[in-house]
């Protein structure tokens, strides 16, 4: 959900050099959205870097066009902030609503219409902004994971939490008792709208939404007793929204306002998917088979596209991915000892200096954007 700031009065001088930053913040948007989608950060701990590679950056992933494959007609959902198809109900999604909701999520057709609501006990909903859906490595129990980061003043809150609940087996409704896993980053509070779980690990990232976004890695073991630590691990594209694992573990997507970003092997750029025109953009999953992604809108009655990905992104046949170690659960936190750095950039030659030029780019842009407003400031007052 974008920012929702409080409006305070301000002095005709201020007024001018406000619609001076106004304007600069509208050019930096319409280059942002007409830039090219080199932003791409390395593939998180636990992508095969054995996976086939997808088509390449010059051919994007142009395919048929995407479709509405249903729309979110119960009249509750009006913010859907979150998706994640069900591993357990063919034909069935999840989503949730963003702030303005109590710590409630949704089981819904692929008619639209809502077979069941259930509501978390022991949790708050204070910013809710995505969610994710996997099966346990080890037990091969599926689970609901609700991430309540958004943090629109970007640094409010100190703490973040995320929410697990064993999925439903009927969806019949009612009350489910919740899992609270409070994390903190480790370079500081952010915004993030984004969170995603490999369902080969179990492992759960979270995506910042900024200029210069990241991709923060969870500890393997999380613990309910303490905070946390969200390690960052890699760069992330301009404004993230959200973000989903494949079911098999071997892509990921990461949605913006903009576009989509496709990631399928360790080192390898993203490829951009374009994302429906209209409405606010907002969230992504890969659909039960892993074969097309569901991106979503907020807003009443809101479509969910069915967008395909190309033959070359489908799933390999069962058996053939070979993980790599990071794939298998890890029993320590211990550092590297093949002296492989974690940083973007240097872990197993993945390449995002693209992505971080592209985002401090785009920070200047906005400093000169705030500079023109200075000056704006400073002729008013001279006059």
């Amino acid at each position: 959900m974008p920012s929702r700031p409080h409006r305070l009065r301000r002095a005709p001088a201020a007024a001018t050099a406000g619609r001076a930053v106004a304007a600069g913040l509208l050019a930096l948007l319409t280059l942002g959205i007409g830039a090219p989608a080199t932003a791409s950060p390395g593939v998180p701990t636990g992508v095969s870097a054995g996976a086939p590679t997808g088509v390449s950056a010059r051919q994007g992933l142009a395919r048929e066009p995407e479709q509405v494959a249903f729309r979110l007609r119960d009249s509750r959902i009006t913010e859907s902030s979150g998706l994640a198809a069900s591993p357990t109900h063919p034909g069935i999604v999840y989503t949730h609503n963003d702030s303005d909701d109590a710590p409630r999520f949704y089981a819904v057709g692929t008619d639209g219409r809502t077979r069941a609501a259930y509501t978390l006990s022991g949790a708050s909903a204070r910013d809710w902004e995505g969610m994710a859906a996997a099966r346990d490595p080890r037990t091969g129990r599926s689970y609901l994971w609700f991430g309540d980061i958004g943090d629109n003043l970007d640094g409010a809150w100190r703490d973040i939490s995320v929410y697990r609940v064993p999925e439903p087996r009927r969806l019949s409704g009612g009350v489910l008792p919740a899992t609270r896993y409070r994390f903190r980053y480790e370079d500081g509070p952010r915004n993030a709208e984004g969170i995603m779980v490999n369902p080969r690990t179990g492992r759960l990232y979270v995506v910042s939404k900024e200029m210069n976004g990241s991709v923060y890695e969870a500890p393997a073991r999380l613990r309910t007793d303490r905070v946390n630590t969200l390690r960052r691990v890699a760069a992330a594209p301009l404004m993230a929204t959200d973000a989903a694992f494949a079911p098999d573990g071997n892509s990921f997507v990461i949605r913006t306002y903009f576009s989509a970003q496709y990631y399928r092997r360790l080192g390898e750029d993203g490829e951009r998917i374009a994302v429906p025109s209209g409405g606010q953009q907002e969230t992504v999953t890969y659909t039960a088979d892993g074969r097309a992604l569901l991106m979503g809108t907020e807003g009443a009655d809101s479509p969910v596209w069915r967008v395909p990905l190309p033959a070359s992104a489908s799933p390999a046949p069962s058996g053939e991915a070979t993980p790599t170690p990071s794939d298998r659960p890890q029993k320590s936190e211990k550092p590297d000892k093949s002296g492989k750095s974690d940083k973007p950039g240097e872990a197993g030659g993945s390449s995002t200096g693209q992505g971080n030029t592209f985002g401090l780019i785009m920070l200047g842009a906005a400093l000169a954007a705030a500079a023109i407003g200075v000056i704006a400031w400073i002729a008013y007052r001279q006059h």
